[in-house]
């Protein structure tokens, strides 16, 4: 069937309801779950896709050579994974807001610098994860706090909890680190190409009903 610019506007008018609840409600559905899905896969494979796999800065973790699970899974992953499972999508009216609401989120997604006080909540979870990194078993207590010194430092012990025994006995009031970016969020050209397919045949579908 040939059809001449006449023909097609009276088709696209016939079908202007349909095309627009297309538009409007289904659209931005299926576009927040193509990038909640496309953002989670980045956790997956390491690194940010857009014109191709941009791999993250390795975690110091995994080549710490700590033999508990946190010491294997992946860059920006844990047990839980927190940060994974918070990609989120509200839709709306002809668009949708995709969204990570984490704290940390940012500082991650584009890199940055923050000042940490130390306090001694921090200082027990540091010990607790020397124990756990280190594989050794914590004495039980007397009731008296006996200090531990920095030149009985154990031999041969991993990376991960050397990092960790040395933040539970640091005598900074502060730290500042400094977070590399390992970008999850954001405009991608595979995702954008495919959002753009998906559009065209919805379309096309109603067009050929």
């Amino acid at each position: 069937m040939i059809m001449d610019i006449k023909d097609f506007a009276e088709l696209i008018k016939r079908k202007r309801d349909r095309l627009d609840s297309m538009m409007r409600r289904k659209m931005p559905v299926m576009v927040g779950r193509m990038a909640k899905d496309h953002f989670q896969d980045n956790f997956r494979q390491g690194g940010f896709v857009n014109g191709g796999l941009h791999p993250w800065p390795k975690a110091k973790r995994l080549s710490s050579g700590g033999s508990d699970a946190a010491s294997n899974y992946g860059t920006l992953l844990s047990g839980r994974k927190h940060l994974f499972k918070s990609v989120g999508y509200t839709p709306a009216d002809y668009r949708v807001r995709v969204f990570n609401e984490v704290v940390y989120a940012p500082v991650h997604n584009w890199g940055g610098e923050i000042d940490v006080t130390v306090t001694d909540r921090m200082r027990r979870f540091a010990w607790a994860k020397f124990y756990k990194a280190s594989g050794k078993r914590k004495k039980a207590g007397t009731g008296q706090k006996k200090r531990v010194k920095q030149r009985s430092k154990p031999k041969e012990l991993n990376p991960q909890a050397q990092f960790w025994r040395n933040m539970a006995l640091t005598q900074k009031k502060k730290l500042h680190i400094r977070i590399p970016q390992r970008q999850f969020m954001g405009e991608s050209e595979e995702l954008n190409r495919r959002i753009r397919e998906k559009v065209d045949q919805e379309i096309t579908n109603i067009l050929n009903q």
